[in-house]
């Protein structure tokens, strides 16, 4: 009888006290009922939303009306809100990154996969992006993909072989490389961390890789490191299994596990604009090795 490596993921609860879900696939992805961001959360809120975000990886709210002080109030329910390292040179609050992308834009940010900021020594443990404008032609979606999942779909030789390795994720790499943004004094940030890491909530295992900022995995020739992570880079991006894509429309928030998923934002909407604004909580801990 022919082995099975990868057995189906069992699904996470549906059921919770104060909100109800649909999820978007059976494993990563549910929009969130029941809930108005823009008013003071009771309690019993905060802990299901925090238990759906850990079942799920990617909430999505639709029909909200925030002002940036709600926005930020919500995150505040789950940690110290994080400034971005290329918030340095803007002008505005430091704790909302502007997402826009218009007809003269050179890029639209996150145009690759990646996980946010992975290049500081303790990441943003999670973000919330907040639409208000889409393109009315339609387009710029966000695809998320399930790093326990890409870990899990793994052959057992490979896991063995990684695990115990860290890695080098480089902030200049994508903020000058991609972006040509000017760095602060003393560069961006640039931090090692173990390539299977284990999620401090849920102490799952996880992929802790993304073409976005990781250059290299220590220990290895630079030919080694380079193979390896082009195989793992497009494990991730050429498998849909791990997959939900959040389809935006005004008014939109989505907060997402930025430990355990990877996110892409699909630009095909040019010449036409999208507008958000993201906020993102520090995390409480560096990862640590699974």
């Amino acid at each position: 009888m022919a082995r099975t490596m990868n057995p189906p993921a069992v699904q996470p609860p549906t059921e919770y006290e104060t909100i109800s879900v649909k999820t978007l696939t059976p494993h990563i992805g549910a929009e969130v009922r029941g809930v108005d961001l823009s008013e003071p959360l009771s309690p019993a809120q905060v802990a299901d939303i925090r238990r759906a975000w850990a079942d799920w990886q990617v909430l999505v709210f639709r029909d909200q009306q925030l002002d940036r002080e709600q926005h930020k109030a919500f995150g505040r329910h789950f940690g110290t809100l994080h400034v971005h390292p290329m918030n340095h040179f803007r002008d505005g609050d430091p704790e909302i990154l502007v997402v826009k992308t218009t007809a003269d834009s050179p890029y639209t940010a996150g145009e690759a996969w990646h996980t946010d900021v992975s290049c500081e020594a303790i990441p943003p443990m999670g973000s919330m992006l907040y639409i208000t404008e889409t393109p009315e032609v339609g387009g710029g979606d966000t695809l998320y993909a399930d790093m326990y999942l890409a870990y899990e779909l793994l052959s057992e030789p490979m896991k063995r072989f990684l695990t115990g390795l860290t890695a080098i994720h480089d902030g200049g790499m994508p903020y000058v490389g991609n972006y040509k943004s000017t760095p602060p004094e003393g560069g961006y940030p640039r931090t090692e961390h173990p390539v299977v890491a284990r999620h401090p909530d849920t102490g799952r295992p996880l992929l802790y890789v993304n073409s976005g900022f990781t250059t290299r995995i220590e220990g290895l020739t630079k030919a080694e490191s380079r193979a390896v992570l082009d195989m793992l880079f497009d494990h991730i991006a050429t498998n849909p299994r791990l997959w939900c894509r959040v389809n935006w429309e005004p008014g939109t928030l989505t907060f997402w596990d930025n430990r355990c998923t990877q996110h892409h934002a699909v630009w095909d909407y040019w010449p036409h604009s999208r507008y958000g604004e993201r906020v993102s909580v520090v995390g409480d801990e560096a990862l640590q090795p699974y």
